[in-house]
Formats: C-alpha cells, structure tokens, sequence
C-alpha cells in the first residue's frame, strides 16, 4: 500500500503547531481526502509526500499555472525555469514575474525536478499514473517531483490563511490506467462536465492585424469569410477595438464611428455569431477607468498591483469592490443586450487573483473570479484565456490551453530568455499536444490561430500545415486571422480538409518511437507522422 505522509504547520500566537499524519492512496483508482480540526491561528504551511519511483524512459507531465504556461512532457532530467539570465531590474520592470507562479514559488533548475498545478501524471508508454486535485478552493494544489530521490511532494497554497476548524488540507484522486480511462475517472470523480457540447470555427482579428482594427479592416476581412465559413461560425473583433483596455462601455470613436452595435448587426447579417475581446479584471495606465477609479485597483502592500506590461503597463481590479461589480454588470449588460454580441473572449483573467488573504486562498479567489464571470455572462458562450486553468473547469465553454502563437516558430532568440508565458508558435502546439485530454472533459480546448496566407507570416509551408491540422484534430476551437478572399485555391482546399477533420473520431496522440497522430474521419482510419522532438522543452 502506497503512503502519503502529510505535515500541517500552524502558527499560534507566534509560536509553531504541527500535526502530521499518512493517508493510504487508492490502489489503482480513488479520492483520497485528509481533513483535520485545526487550531485558530494561521497556516505556515501543507505539505505531503510519497515515495515514487519511474523508469529512465518515463515522462513527466506538470501541468503549468495558466492558460500560457508552457508545460510539455518532461524527461527525469529536466528542470523548469522561470525565466533566463536576466537581471532583476528588468524583470521588475516589464513585471515578468506578474504573468506566472514565479512570485509565489520557488524555482528549483536541479536536474530532476519539476512542479505543476492541479494535475500530473506519469507516463510510461500508454499507462498514466495521475495524481489530481479533487477542489482547489482551500488552495492550489502544487505537485514537486524529484527524480533524483524519487519522491512526489504535495503543496497547498495557503501560507497565511485563518484556521480554526475543519480543515481540508487535500482533496487527491488517483488513477492508474490508459490515457482515457484516468482522464474520464478524474472528471467523474469531481463530477465537472464541459457546459457545450459544440465546438466552434470561424475567425479572430488579432493575428494579423493586431491593434491596427477599424471599421473598414473588419468589414473587409467580414466579406472575405463570406464565402468560405459556414453558417453559425464564429466572427470575433479582438483587442483593439476599446479607447483604452478597462473603458469598455464605448468604442474607440476613431476606428469604429457607428459604434460596436453596428459591428455586431453586421456579423450577423452573413450568418456568423458575433464575439467581442474584453479583459475584465484589467484596466491600463492611461484609461479613463483609471483616472475615475483608481480606488478599483487592487492592492497589495499599500500599492496598486501591476498584472503586466501590455499597453504600456495595467493594473488588476479588485472583484470586493462594488464600484468593479456594478461597472462590469453594466458592461455585460452593454455587450450582450445593446450591441448583441453571442460570445465574449474574456483574457488576462489571471489578474483576479495573484494573491489571497487571511480568509481566501488565492485559488479560491480565482474560482470566484470564474464564478462572477459566469453569472455576468448568464448563457452566453464565454473563450476563457491567460486563466488558471482549474478554477475555470465547467465554467467557460472554450478556453485557451496554450500561450499566444506568432507568426514566426519561435519568436527571437532574446525571447526566450523572458517567462514560461511567452509568445511561440513552438510552445503554443506543445500545448495542443500535452493539454489535449481537457479537451471535451473541462470546456473545449482553443489551441489559439492557424495560419493559411502567405503574407504577413514567416512559417514555413510544413509548419503552417502541421498548426492547423493539430488544432483542427486535438482542439474544441477552430480559428484563423487571415483575410480569406486572398486565399489560393491550394488554402481554400486544406481550409475545407480541416473543417472536415472537427469530425474525426478516436483521435489518438502516440509519443515515443514513431511518434504520431491517428483518427478516424469519414468511415477511414488516418495517420499523421509527428516530429515530436522541435516541439518538447529546450530547459
């Protein structure tokens, strides 16, 4: 029988209570729980262990914080970094350490270890040993292994929290078996379900133009789709439509006169469903929110907490102030029921909650983040992105599972020095590949964009192909950014064959030796070849 052996650390009028223990963990498949009456004071810390050996061929998954985390398979020599050479000064400055877990965990580069969130699992050809988190409302659930003493640490994120009282310190499932079988026992076990059972395809403005959006680029790239999507796909106008990220009550008057509501009419005169790009706990430097509100923000430490560089640098807004709530109510109210949008893209959500309190975990307070959202957005589709992944299990019908991919493989060298979060169409299809079993289990899975036009774009013919096709198959969200009515009739014909692979049945992902692709499509077995290797971590 395999042991979990835990240790609880109060802090009680400054001096130290600790109460320890073991939790027999289910033979092949089960929840493990260990609750304990705690005394008042406050958690230091909530850690567990269990010996666990692999062999030198098994992988090792850890799932990363949010949406653009990168976390492939590993190997037991890998190590994970936060972010390369850099020095501090720069890190504060563009606050790359606001966009992960690098301000709240310690990065360990010893060949060996690894750390995750929420799940991870352990793979040896198709058998998966999957340790999970059943609920990560008292905490993130924060998984270590390290190969080298072969031991799996278990972390709750609760430093600081109130006790006194019941106490779950974890909630853990643990399955042994094929890649479907844990995967489906994990999701009954939380009794978490997708809230559609419909994927999407259609188009986003944001990979191709950017910011630079107007009336007259979206109406062009609208006439374009016309003739090559189909009815009910998706037409989304990303960021660069608002005056300023946080003012979204009217659009930048300069690009778009007539206002959104006659964008949104438009839309939906060729047929499509209307999305619209928001980002709803964020508001930049410079906006008018700002200038009004700057009581909204959050703080920390008597300071407005900087989420990132973007725009010149924003701020997070605080989800306890009844300014935020009453400001975004008026918003979703706004988009929904004035300009008629069918699905909102809702991104940077990580902002919600990059720190708890005496009463809230800092997990806890993503999941209310969510749980907000969802009661905004009633029954209208919501794309989640840059969000923790679990807090949104159930609670958004699409979300983002990989960083942003750009139209290049890997972006420039100096790039790769910043964080794990970072633009890579290399990264971004890791991703795809590795997050592929929340697909239909937790939301449908958006890989983010592919790409079918020549200009405007440095990927190669094979790697353009190799992107739509993984998103077309491993995805739950089809999308592009191209302008299609430039599209050769080579693009019309590949655009048609991916259209058709959303269909495909028994998709399965085979890595090791002759690493490839196979699915059903069509009444014929299919088989994609995979060059794994340009896709794993460089760490």
């Amino acid at each position: 029988m395999k042991l979990l052996s835990f240790l609880i650390r109060v802090l009680r009028d400054g001096e130290a209570f600790s109460l320890g223990g073991e939790a027999p963990v289910p033979e092949e498949r089960g929840e493990f729980r260990i609750v304990r009456d705690l005394p008042e004071g406050h958690l230091e810390s909530v850690t567990a262990s269990l010996p666990l050996g692999i062999k030198d061929d098994e992988k090792i998954f850890m799932n990363g914080y949010q949406s653009w985390t990168y976390c492939p398979e590993y190997s037991r020599r890998s190590s994970i970094r936060p972010y390369g050479l850099l020095p501090r000064f720069l890190v504060r400055h563009f606050r790359l350490d606001r966009y992960g877990d690098y301000h709240f965990v310690d990065y360990d580069r010893t060949p060996g270890r690894t750390h995750g969130f929420s799940y991870c699992y352990f793979r040896h050809g198709d058998r998966y040993r999957l340790f999970a988190s059943l609920d990560e409302r008292p905490g993130y659930t924060i998984f270590r292994y390290d190969a080298n003493s072969e031991v799996l640490s278990v972390e709750r994120d609760c430093a600081g929290l109130a006790c006194g009282g019941e106490y779950h310190a974890f909630d853990l499932f643990y399955a042994e078996g094929s890649e479907d079988e844990v995967f489906d026992a994990w999701f009954a076990a939380m009794g978490a379900r997708p809230r559609t059972a419909q994927k999407i395809a259609g188009y986003s403005s944001w990979y191709n133009r950017y910011r630079k959006i107007s009336r007259e680029s979206i109406i062009q790239d609208l006439s374009g789709c016309e003739s090559m999507l189909q009815p009910g796909d998706l037409f989304q106008i990303d960021d660069g439509w608002e005056p300023y990220v946080g003012d979204w009550l009217e659009a930048d008057a300069a690009k778009f006169p007539a206002g959104m509501k006659k964008m949104a009419d438009a839309i939906h005169e060729k047929g499509f469903k209307a999305g619209l790009w928001l980002a709803p706990f964020a508001a930049q430097r410079g906006s008018a929110l700002l200038a009004e509100h700057p009581d909204w923000c959050l703080q920390h430490d008597g300071r407005k907490w900087s989420s990132g560089c973007q725009w010149g640098g924003f701020y997070s807004l605080d989800i306890d102030h009844p300014g935020v709530i009453a400001y975004l109510e008026k918003v979703f109210d706004r988009v929904f029921d004035e300009w008629g949008f069918d699905l909102v893209k809702l991104d940077f959500l990580y902002a919600a909650a990059p720190f708890g309190t005496e009463h809230e975990t800092r997990g806890g307070r993503m999941i209310r983040a969510m749980e907000l959202l969802r009661r905004l957005c009633r029954d209208k589709l919501i794309l989640g992105c840059g969000v923790p992944l679990m807090p949104a299990f159930g609670l958004v019908d699409y979300c983002r599972i990989g960083c942003d991919v750009g139209r290049d493989w890997d972006d420039k060298l100096i790039m790769h020095l910043i964080n794990r979060e970072r633009v890579s169409t290399r990264q971004s299809l890791g991703n795809t590949l590795f997050r592929r079993e929340l697909n239909g289990r937790a939301f449908y899975n958006d890989p983010d964009v592919f790409f079918l036009r020549d200009e405007n774009l440095h990927l190669s013919a094979p790697r353009k192909k190799l992107l739509a096709t993984l998103n077309s198959l491993l995805g739950g969200v089809l999308l592009h950014s191209d302008d299609m009515s430039r599209y050769s009739e080579e693009a019309k014909a590949l655009y048609r064959e991916l259209r058709k692979n959303q269909s495909a049945a028994n998709v399965r992902v085979h890595i090791d030796e002759g690493s490839r692709l196979t699915y059903e499509r069509e009444g014929r077995r299919m088989e994609l070849p995979l060059d794994i290797t340009e896709l794993l971590s460089r760490e």
